[in-house]
């Protein structure tokens, strides 16, 4: 299986500072990058989520070395609150929201436009697959994703041609491959059909949701003090992070229902205000970090009042996840 390097590795060790101990939350474990560089370091402890249960062959051989530190939850990170860890005094929380190479490479996942047979891309826990929203949701919905999710520019056309022909048959990985590659113009650069695979993959994973209460439950959790690191890679996510962070770092009333001095208060500080991008030598050794983005945050105070401005901040994509009702 090919090696997963995990992204901005020496920067996030620089924000975390591992060598002063402390507890971790490693919210996507994957094949454990973050996770074992952490531990390496004396009087550490790490808390490791995936949803994917093909992490756990990776985390039995951590939790061999480290039986007393290391903790592994088959679980999606937006469940972080609902587990036994919320009063461990949680030092840092990392997301890297870029996909695993377990999960590239994995022909059967259908994740990759290079694979072959029956659409899937189910990272773990989900409800339905690739397969019924390309073979079954309407003309208009589908083309509601790819827009959305995939910010295609050729969305209503690939949409359309998608239901003409899977009115013939039912269509797999190659035939949306081969739709997409005869409707869109060269262009070079990322394939073709990266915006679409991306679209159907954050639809089918709900994707939006989980970084949304993902976001929300690693700011219960966390201990003032604490910091909070994301790593992107596309504009959607990093939109989301971004407003998270800035506009929670501001001076401000959440509710005119609060008294002032109850609500007008920051939440986090940033240290940078703009992202961390990986330096060349990194880019050289893993092409895929290219369009990696990190930010981070440090929590400075508590608040319950602002879940439902986040939340509403981003309502039309939640909305396009929730067309998923329909299946």
């Amino acid at each position: 299986m090919k090696k997963h390097y995990p992204v901005l590795l020496k920067e996030i060790i620089s924000i975390i500072s591992p060598q002063n101990g402390g507890t971790y939350i490693d919210c996507t474990f994957g094949q454990g990058g973050y996770s074992k560089k952490i531990l390496s370091y004396p009087n550490t402890k790490v808390y490791a989520f995936d949803r994917d249960d093909k992490a756990s062959t990776f985390a039995y051989n951590i939790k061999k070395k480290y039986k007393e530190r290391f903790y592994f939850k088959n679980k999606k990170f937006s469940q972080i609150s609902k587990s036994d860890i919320s009063n461990n005094n949680i030092d840092a929380i990392i997301f890297d929201l870029g996909l695993s190479y377990t999960q590239i490479f994995d022909p059967k996942s259908g994740i990759s436009f290079k694979s072959k047979g029956k659409l899937d891309m189910k990272m773990g826990i989900n409800e339905f697959s690739a397969n019924e929203v390309v073979n079954l949701l309407e003309k208009k919905d589908l083309e509601k994703i790819f827009y959305k999710f995939g910010e295609e520019k050729l969305s209503r056309l690939i949409a359309n041609k998608i239901i003409i022909q899977r009115n013939q048959r039912k269509l797999h990985t190659e035939d949306l491959v081969s739709i997409i590659e005869n409707t869109k113009r060269y262009k070079k650069g990322t394939h073709k059909a990266t915006k679409i695979f991306q679209s159907i993959r954050m639809f089918v994973n709900k994707e939006i949701s989980e970084l949304l209460f993902g976001l929300i439950n690693s700011f219960k959790i966390i201990k003032p003090g604490g910091k909070i690191i994301i790593v992107t890679f596309h504009s959607i996510e990093d939109r989301i992070v971004k407003y998270f962070f800035k506009n929670f770092s501001e001076q401000r009333n959440y509710s005119r229902y609060f008294p002032d001095v109850q609500n007008n208060k920051k939440l986090f500080i940033l240290k940078n205000k703009k992202p961390i991008y990986p330096s060349n030598s990194e880019v050289n050794k893993n092409p895929s970090s290219r369009s990696a983005k990190l930010r981070y945050a440090e929590k400075i105070n508590e608040s319950d009042v602002f879940q439902d401005e986040f939340l509403n901040k981003f309502k039309d994509l939640v909305e396009v996840e929730n067309i998923s009702k329909k299946l």
